[in-house]
């Protein structure tokens, strides 16, 4: 999933056949929705965008141990004498001149543009606030239809380590999808970085219609939030007009 919401379980044609007397220990915590994917959803308060305390313990015990940081210019000299440390520093910092990026401790990462890709049709750039949250519904998805996020960003300052996607997504104050995708390890450089999610597809039918509430984060292994933007989009029968 990226921006927006993929296959979560809402297709009006996945709701046929549900009747009956469902069993199993999941049935009797109501408040627990499995969704087709496996994935499960815990019923929220109406326009919460917080992430609950499993989440939290989850990345807590995920997180990557790194050593003490340096500045750029501290490990370019660093163990000058190492041949094979030097190669691996010279393939992790590129092109980078190290005087020119001074001596800063924590990375700078500036998300520059996003995009919505769909074949066959002209990409929908999303306009990123300078302060706060998109108004109104941001974007309008198709139902059933295909599509990726584009991203570019660019690095300064240091090396940022584990940059990562995180997208939450609710539906009537149900969470109905979650997702976390490692980006990667990037040195500063003045050119900016693209990256382009895997492609989902939207859910479709009458109960995947509607307006959804959604929080974006993209964060490093350090928990350096960079951009979080809570918003709204729409899932409709068709796409939006364009003028």
């Amino acid at each position: 999933m990226s921006l927006a919401v993929g296959a979560m379980g809402l297709d009006e044609n996945k709701e046929e056949g549900k009747e009956g007397n469902p069993t199993g220990p999941d049935h009797a915590d109501s408040e627990i929705e499995p969704d087709t994917s496996g994935r499960v959803s815990r019923q929220m308060s109406d326009g919460s965008l917080y992430t609950t305390e499993d989440e939290e313990d989850e990345d807590a015990e995920s997180k990557i141990q790194l050593g003490p940081q340096c500045t750029l210019k501290e490990l370019s000299e660093k163990d000058k004498d190492d041949e094979s440390l030097k190669r691996w520093k010279e393939q992790l910092l590129g092109s980078v001149d190290v005087n020119s990026v001074g001596e800063t401790l924590d990375p700078e990462v500036k998300i520059l543009s996003l995009a919505i890709k769909s074949q066959g049709r002209n990409d929908i750039f999303l306009i990123i606030p300078e302060t706060g949250n998109p108004k109104g519904p941001w974007f309008t998805l198709k139902e059933g239809s295909r599509y990726s996020l584009k991203f570019t960003f660019q690095v300064s300052n240091n090396i940022v380590s584990g940059l990562k996607y995180r997208n939450t997504v609710w539906k009537t104050g149900i969470r109905v999808d979650s997702t976390k995708e490692m980006i990667g390890t990037f040195s500063p450089q003045s050119e900016p970085y693209t990256h382009e999610m895997p492609e989902e597809t939207t859910p479709s039918g009458i109960f995947a219609r509607g307006s959804y509430s959604a929080k974006t984060q993209f964060l490093d292994d350090d928990n350096r939030c960079y951009l979080e933007m809570n918003y709204t989009f729409e899932i409709k029968k068709d796409w939006q007009a364009t003028a």
